[in-house]
């Protein structure tokens, strides 16, 4: 039975101190949409029977068929609170004790990383799950990294605590130094990212504060110390407080002497086991072994009661489920963490505001934000788009004043820059609604703090958006993924007469993935790049079936290179325009280490104050001042991880020739003169030039063909090579069949980098560098060759430089070059730099 109506819950919305926006976040299979189902349970949207086996969050087949979370799913949640739970809030809260829940479960799986960032920049707290048996992972860390760049609260609960007790059967004291590993390791990571002059304050994890949970998501039980500090504080005359620092850590307790000490002895236990794992330990071996009359007993004393009778007779799994779940919901605890220990939206666009909004600090725009203000200006972020049969329902966050039905709004894309019309639209809202997973409900209007849908404004955004109702508003800042579309599908219909369709096709495939990139190749070709193996397979499937509804031919998976320089020029190019009367001369040089990289995360970007960009450049990379200061621009697309400086001295006319020099840099910077594959770290000079006096014979007809064949004989004299895509790759294996991973590694051009031991001692976890060209059928062929005992998870992590020699056509390096330059319609042979240098 649901708790509350649409209309109570518009009307809960207005509470902005009594919301709670939450991501949940973890490593695939690590059990987040289990544990989902026990909050939307205890909301009355599920019965608590299906709670585990229900993952309401999984809305499309393919999640429910595959057991994997695909796109991220919102779900708006009410919740009466308890008196005790309600007193605990700590922060500013409104006298009604309604809470209302905006959460949104995101996929676990790497290759969908992206849907976590969209989900992270829409909410202020995260749960992170993580197996307890598995460990901290690849993607734990990942997705912990995006939480803590996004300033997300984060609070922690350790899953399948039912498999540590049921099948690995781990003794008390093992499984407490697994628990204490697994905070410890977060910890740790939280510490490695976290800035110094962090706003947020100390978000550091601990059991004894009550902001980490355990359980079992499938079982539908959980508990914090604060649960068993409650039960135990009356028997030891404590404050249920200090006896949560007592239940953690090397505290131990005698009972024969009645006293507690912090070293180990025959006569005491550790506090954790004896008082929160026992009970829990005793329970579920009676109960598993139908040991009715000592379950019953200890049922008795808990206090646990079961209004059936008759199921006592029953002992197994599900008479454990059971009592479990009536002893410890896992919807009571997980409500109690996250109103105790996330932040509301009052609170944390306190700190987040500075961060995401890119105008001044002192416009309405920036104050209503960070106030939350619902009678200010509507700002607010679109971070993906939801298929909604033809259209696409935009989600997003509202930080300040309120979306309405009607409302004429100003979407601004991603490329919009104040005072000008480009990528701008002025359009009415159709349709506000509040997201409830499979189903969304209209409503008038949706006030600051939550997280809604908006129908009507998807033709005019591509993925990602700023709403406002404010003429001088900047946007919100571009969200940042964590992985790069490095795998490339070829795309085409099987019947020529239905490519109308297919291109229409592609065009709702780009808008429905915050990822995805659909490009046409200069030879007419359809490309899909996406993230991985998987995330193509779901894409395309989605094309054949969904948005274009035809079917396709597809190519095998191509991987996405970038082209490079590692020496300087060996000498000063020089390009003469076709009427022979202007002069360029250029020479390029790779960038600084750890420059693109920057670029990419934006720590340096175009629109950045150019003297604190120089500084920066100057002092970090050792760059003289007198080039920083003369950027001309980044590349490609305006933004990428190239430069063209510059550097010339006492040369007239140059202002009037840089538009033309530019736009041959960008041209040259996506098009390398390798592969034609975009640049990626290169810094190309101007280091002289002579430009011709009349502006009839420096127009661009004659500069831009001019510097594009100077900024090719740079690149080709300055020891050009391949970047290619590099993948980290976690393996867990058995320990029997590492052998066997080890040479489809050493195949594979794999280089290894650690191997750690998990909790399990026959279970080995692998660190290893694969190359993304190798990568197709990697997971398939471990399973295959570890007879099913081999598990891989693969990320992108790095470009890393490939040798190229031209003289050697055996080699790997000119193998891929001349596949690359016979799929692209090109000579087969690199073009030789005479081709593009001019004599004196």
């Amino acid at each position: 039975m649901v708790n509350f109506t649409v209309d109570e819950i518009r009307q809960f919305m207005e509470n902005k101190k009594n919301i709670r926006n939450i991501s949940v976040i973890a490593h695939v299979d690590h059990g987040k949409s289990t544990l989902t189902d026990s909050l939307v349970s205890k909301a009355g949207i599920i019965s608590s029977a299906k709670a585990g086996e229900a993952r309401f969050t999984d809305t499309r087949k393919d999640e429910q068929l595959r057991c994997i979370t695909i796109k991220s799913t919102a779900v708006t949640l009410c919740y009466e609170l308890s008196d005790k739970d309600f007193e605990q809030i700590e922060q500013d809260k409104d006298p009604d004790k309604h809470l209302l829940v905006n959460l949104i479960d995101s996929p676990g799986h790497l290759d969908f990383s992206s849907e976590v960032t969209a989900a992270l920049r829409i909410t202020d707290g995260a749960l992170v799950v993580v197996d307890c048996i598995s460990g901290v992972c690849v993607q734990t860390e990942t997705v912990l990294r995006q939480s803590i760049a996004e300033r997300i609260k984060p609070i922690l609960f350790l899953n399948k605590m039912d498999r540590a007790l049921l099948e690995l059967q781990l003794d008390q004291e093992n499984l407490y130094k697994t628990f204490q590993k697994i905070v410890e390791n977060v910890n740790s990571i939280i510490s490695t990212y976290i800035c110094d002059d962090s706003k947020m304050g100390d978000i550091s994890l601990c059991p004894t504060i009550g902001n980490v949970g355990f359980g079992s998501g499938k079982y539908g039980w959980a508990f914090t110390l604060k649960e068993f500090a409650g039960i135990y504080s009356q028997k030891f005359k404590i404050e249920a407080s200090k006896l949560m620092k007592k239940l953690w850590g090397d505290n131990y307790y005698s009972a024969v002497d009645k006293k507690w000490s912090n070293q180990k002895s025959e006569n005491n236990l550790r506090g954790f086991c004896m008082f929160v794992l026992d009970p829990i330990y005793k329970l579920a071996k009676s109960i598993i072994n139908f040991n009715q009359c000592e379950y019953t007993k200890l049922i008795e004393k808990l206090g646990i009661e079961i209004k059936d009778k008759n199921v006592l007779n029953s002992g197994g799994k599900e008479l454990f489920k059971l009592v479990m779940n009536t002893w410890l919901p896992a919807g009571d605890t997980l409500l109690s963490m996250i109103t105790i220990h996330l932040p509301s939206p009052v609170r944390a666009q306190k700190y987040r505001t500075e961060l995401l909004y890119e105008g001044p600090r002192d416009d309405d725009a920036f104050r209503a934000m960070h106030d939350c203000d619902s009678t200010g200006p509507l700002m607010m972020y679109i971070s993906k788009m939801i298929p909604s049969g033809s259209r696409f329902t935009a989600m997003g966050r509202v930080f300040s004043g309120r979306a309405a039905t009607g409302q004429k709004v100003r979407i601004m894309g991603p490329n919009y820059l104040p005072g000008r019309k480009e990528d701008l639209n002025i359009k009415p809202i159709q349709r506000t609604e509040i997201m409830m997973g499979r189903i969304n409900h209209s409503v008038e209007d949706i006030p600051c703090g939550n997280i809604c849908g908006l129908v009507g404004i998807d033709q005019f955004l591509i993925k990602t958006g700023t709403i406002t109702t404010f003429e001088n508003a900047h946007n919100l800042k571009v969200m940042k993924f964590s992985v790069s579309p490095v795998v490339r599908v070829a795309v085409e219909a099987k019947n020529l007469s239905d490519l109308p369709k297919l291109v229409e096709g592609l065009k709702q495939l780009a808008k429905s993935d915050p990822m995805v990139q659909c490009v046409m190749e200069e030879s007419g070709e359809h490309v899909i790049c996406g993230a991985g193996e998987l995330h193509l397979e779901i894409c395309l499937k989605d094309l054949e079936d969904v948005y274009a509804g035809i079917p396709i031919k597809k190519s095998n998976p191509l991987v996405s290179y970038r082209e490079t320089v590692t020496e300087e020029s060996s000498v000063n190019c020089l390009a003469k325009s076709t009427n022979k009367l202007n002069r360029l001369f250029m020479k390029a040089s790779p960038l600084p280490e750890g420059l693109a990289e920057e670029i990419d995360s934006k720590a340096v970007y175009p629109s950045q104050d150019t003297k604190l960009r120089s500084k920066y450049l100057s002092e970090h990379y050792q760059l003289d001042l007198s080039y920083t200061k003369n950027i001309w621009c980044f590349g490609p697309d305006g933004n990428g991880p190239n430069l063209l400086i510059n550097s010339t001295k006492g040369v007239q006319y140059m202002n009037e020739i840089k538009d033309s020099v530019v736009a041959g840099f960008q041209w040259v910077s996506k098009e390398g003169p390798l592969v034609e594959e975009s640049l990626r770290g290169v810094r190309i000079n101007l280091t002289d030039a002579v430009i011709h006096t009349d502006s009839m014979h420096r127009s661009g007809g004659q500069i831009i063909p001019a510097a594009r064949r100077c900024m090719y004989a740079s690149i080709l004299s300055a020891e050009p090579r391949l970047y290619e895509p590099v993948y980290l790759a976690q393996i867990e294996c058995s320990r029997s069949v590492i052998g066997a991973v080890y040479n489809i590694l050493n195949q594979r051009r794999g280089i290894m980098l650690e191997e750690l031991q998990n909790g399990n001692p026959q279970i080995v976890e692998i660190k290893a560098y694969i190359p993304v060209n190798e990568s197709f059928g990697f997971s398939g062929e471990i399973q295959e060759k570890t007879s099913g005992k081999g598990f891989v998870q693969c990320v992108f992590d790095h470009w890393q430089v490939m040798d190229l020699n031209i003289n050697e056509p055996s080699s790997k390096s000119m193998q891929i070059v001349n596949n690359i330059r016979r799929r692209k319609g090109l000579k087969e042979k690199i073009p030789d730099i005479n081709q593009f240098l001019d004599k004196l």
